[in-house]
């Protein structure tokens, strides 16, 4: 069988690895190159400690799971860190962060209270402020250094015989005896099957072939789809897991470096007009930064960017054909890289073998047929929107 992979982020990336290794003809096509999308921009925690819809929870559940075989069977640096995660809360988001424990702990999900000396050694190098009054401990969480993710994704997928090539789909030809897409060049690749793993570019795509993949599209000023992301290059930090802060989330990335996010700024980030490194962001984002930091006199060094999530339009999932007849597997998550191990292997298994998935089940393009929009929830925080 041949299958047209489009969109080369995590999601794409880990359904052409598989089709390979199941011993598919892969075509892997995307139109800047491996990992440029939203993966390039992403919190990267892996976690379903903020999925209150239980079919989401469970494959979330199932996506951590599937990093830590998946990390057994890449080749290379490591890029997926069970570390952990941590947290805290004072006294305006105490009784949040109470509830939701309470609430994960009937799900049986690991979660427990941590003293301030038991988080700082879980932590490494970070000073917790006298204003925190709760601390909990995820210790099942953990995160991805995506650019490594992708690095180790493609080299397994070609090795196994994919092609990948650069390319950008601008028609998707849906027929009962195959598929094609047509390239911005007028090339024609002729298929059995299409993935349409293109992120936030997948609904454009979509429409193109007569499909409604329904998502939030709107890029402006302070939408929802717009997130911010603080890359701090020095000073050097001995950061051992996810810590989740009133005002700053933190995760290590390589070198002693940090990836920082504070989700109450995302309100007034203005695609067309970013934040520059030396303005106020770049500021709020340091001056909270050091307040965690041993030597808070120590100026950090924070490099920003702005990223476009991919968000559909309840918030969940979207994988499955558009309908019983159609040729194209759509495929689009915000929780891109907690799932993309779990629904590479799940997909591949759709598309090699004609068998539905349980845990897919609920999450088919096909849910939205006949049904109004329903809305995104706004609550950052209790949804873990942007966070991933």
């Amino acid at each position: 069988m041949k299958v047209i992979v489009i969109g080369a982020g995590v999601l794409g990336l880990s359904v052409a690895r598989q089709l390979a290794l199941a011993g598919e003809d892969v075509l892997l096509l995307d139109r800047s190159g491996a990992g440029a999308g939203t993966t390039a921009t992403t919190f990267a925690w892996t976690n379903s400690s903020r999925k209150p819809d239980p079919d989401y929870h469970r494959l979330n559940l199932a996506g951590m799971e599937e990093h830590a075989r998946l990390a057994g069977q890449l080749r290379g640096a490591p890029s997926y860190f069970a570390s952990g995660a941590l947290q805290w809360a004072d006294a305006a988001s105490e009784q949040w962060l109470a509830d939701n424990v309470a609430r994960l702990r009937t799900l049986d999900y690991p979660v427990h209270w941590v003293t301030p000396d038991e988080a700082t050694r879980i932590a490494g190098d970070l000073r917790i402020p006298a204003t925190i009054t709760a601390i909990a401990h995820f210790p099942s969480e953990g995160y991805v250094l995506p650019d490594l993710l992708v690095d180790r994704l493609l080299a397994d997928a070609t090795q196994h015989g994919a092609e990948f090539a650069i390319g950008e789909a601008v028609a998707i030809d849906d027929r009962p005896d195959g598929v094609s897409v047509t390239l911005a060049g007028g090339e024609v690749c002729r298929g059995d099957r299409v993935v349409l793993a293109a992120g936030r570019w997948t609904r454009q795509l979509a429409a193109r072939a007569g499909i409604d993949v329904p998502m939030v599209t709107d890029v402006g000023r302070g939408a929802s789809t717009v997130g911010l992301l603080g890359y701090a290059t020095s000073p050097e930090v001995d950061l051992r897991c996810v810590i989740h802060s009133p005002g700053l989330n933190v995760r290590p990335a390589t070198g002693g470096r940090a990836v920082l996010q504070a989700l109450d700024l995302n309100a007034d980030v203005d695609p067309e007009d970013p934040p520059s490194a030396d303005g106020e962001m770049a500021r709020t984002l340091a001056r909270r930064f050091c307040a965690l930091l041993p030597d808070p006199s120590r100026a950090p060094t924070i490099d920003l960017r702005v990223g476009f999530r991919s968000l559909p339009a309840d918030g969940h999932t979207i994988a499955g054909y558009a309908c019983a007849q159609s040729r194209v597997y759509c495929l689009v998550s915000h929780s891109g890289v907690t799932l993309a191990p779990i629904l590479g292997r799940l997909v591949a298994a759709e598309i090699t073998t004609d068998q539905e998935q349980h845990l897919l089940r609920a999450f088919r393009p096909t849910r939205f047929t006949g049904a109004g929009r329903p809305p995104v929830e706004v609550d950052q925080r209790a949804t873990g929107l942007g966070e991933q």
